[in-house]
């Protein structure tokens, strides 16, 4: 009878967990060509919102995944790591929608495109989507990696039109301007050709990125900052009213926020002509980004130090965003340096730990902290593209467990409904749930005979993507 049991058991968790998916799904579900609907994410005060019902993310980056799908030896990879976000319940990933000049460049020069790489950003969207997993596509890095700013303001000294030698010159040169609003032109009318859906019209796309970590240190006032974010800004929002749109700053207050300059990690983070409060104030921007690396910032290198201001880092920003902004706050890139003196890899799950915690207090309270995205996710066989923040998930156990836990906590808030949970049928068969009180935007805890199946089925209702089944 108990082996019996054991056979029952499975049939009838799966049957329930498709039920449930039939009955609750609101904004997503696959057809039967496998295609998965999307609604638009919109915002409504500090929230973001689907289909009417509260978003918040648990998210992650893998900046890489337009580059690796060029060539076809690496872009198996593209699927891998989306596929393995969607099954530790991650809803949105941040990515790189730039690589002006260089190797595998999308913007071979101002107006230059290459098809190729065009088509591998087409293929990041499109494979996206099958997995149900949303994208914030930044479109130029202040950084020089992947071309940058820097690449911009060559170009114009290369065709004899550059004002300045001065890579802040990107932020007001007429010629770079032009450059640089003819990429996103291309960017957002780009229609898909793998989807046949123009990129301003895909729900896939969860936001725009203006740029990457933004700094004009030529100007410590921000006034040439504020004046690009409030052109451009307005300039994206002419072509594509759809999409949520933000700037892609480091949280570091300016000038403009007097009170706020003791939550910075050090002095010099008020003069690199940024300011949190005064860039995000604009109306054109949907949300505010903040990026947390301590261990970068600051010169005390104590680990317990380092948490603290994590803490105080994460919570004066979404009191700016419940107070000031009255906008949704996303820690859209959060890491621990590997480079640290006397690093050890336990100190990285405490450090998640407590931006996890923070993000997830934000949501059940209801307050603009509306979600967190690791810096960086990578798939196996990519240890030479690693910096010294990336991890592979499921290679850290304790790491994978932290981010599924999140999502099943995030997926809780968002339930509305009562889940049935199936108790396991005997001592052999393991039950492997993070929380035994769930509901139905939680992690289904339901997992089969170990004896005849070993995997977790993870099942999130409503909580944005459709889970592959093993």
């Amino acid at each position: 009878m108990a082996g019996g049991n054991g056979m029952l058991y499975p049939i009838i968790g799966f049957a329930l967990c498709v039920a449930f998916i039939y009955m609750s799904f609101g904004d997503l579900w696959i057809d039967f060509h496998g295609e998965t609907k999307l609604s638009f994410v919109e915002r409504n005060g500090t929230q973001f919102m689907v289909d009417g019902k509260p978003f918040y993310i648990n998210g992650w980056n893998s900046y890489w995944l337009m580059d690796h799908g060029v060539d076809e030896s690496s872009r198996s990879r593209i699927s891998a790591m989306l596929q393995a976000g969607a099954k530790m319940g991650l809803t949105v990933c941040r990515t790189w929608a730039f690589n002006d000049g260089g190797y595998n460049a999308l913007q071979i020069s101002p107006g230059r495109f290459d098809e190729r790489v065009f088509r591998s950003l087409d293929n990041v969207i499109a494979e996206a989507r099958k997995h149900g997993i949303r994208l914030i596509l930044s479109l130029v890095n202040n950084l020089q990696a992947y071309g940058g700013k820097t690449q911009y303001v060559q170009w114009a000294w290369e065709e004899g039109v550059g004002l300045s030698a001065s890579n802040d010159s990107f932020f007001y040169d007429p010629s770079i301007l032009h450059y640089y609003k003819n990429y996103v032109k291309t960017v957002l009318t780009r229609k898909n050709t793998f989807t046949g859906i123009e990129y301003r019209d895909d729900p896939t796309i969860f936001a725009w990125e203006l740029i990457n970590e933004p700094r004009c240190m030529t100007d410590a006032s921000g006034d040439t900052l504020q004046d690009w974010i409030e052109e451009m800004s307005n300039f994206v929002k002419a072509i594509d009213r759809k999409h949520l749109l933000t700037v892609g700053l480091e949280g570091f207050y300016g000038p403009k926020s007097p009170k706020r300059l003791t939550v910075n990690p050090e002095f010099w983070a008020a003069d690199l002509g940024s300011d949190f409060i005064r860039n995000s104030k604009i109306s054109t921007v949907d949300f505010a980004s903040v990026h947390i690396y301590p261990d970068h910032w600051s010169h005390n290198q104590d680990f317990d130090y380092k948490l603290k201001f994590v803490s105080k880092w994460m919570l004066s920003h979404i009191e700016d965003g419940d107070k000031e902004l009255k906008k949704p706050i996303m820690f859209t890139e959060f890491g621990l340096s590997t480079e640290n003196k006397d690093f050890d890899p336990s100190q990285r799950d405490r450090f998640y730990k407590v931006i996890l915690d923070i993000a997830y207090k934000s949501a059940k309270k209801q307050k603009s902290g509306a979600g967190a995205f690791v810096w960086q996710f990578l798939v196996e066989g990519m240890e030479k593209y690693n910096d010294d923040f990336g991890i592979v998930p499921w290679e850290r156990p304790s790491a994978y467990r932290l981010f599924t836990e999140q999502s099943c906590r995030l997926a809780r808030i968002q339930a509305t409904t009562q889940c049935l949970l199936l108790p396991p049928p005997n001592e052999n068969d393991v039950y492997a749930a993070t929380d035994h009180t769930t509901t139905t935007n939680a992690a289904v805890p339901f997992v089969a005979n170990s004896k005849l199946c070993t995997k977790l089925f993870v099942v999130l209702v409503r909580s944005h993507h459709m889970p592959s089944w093993p």
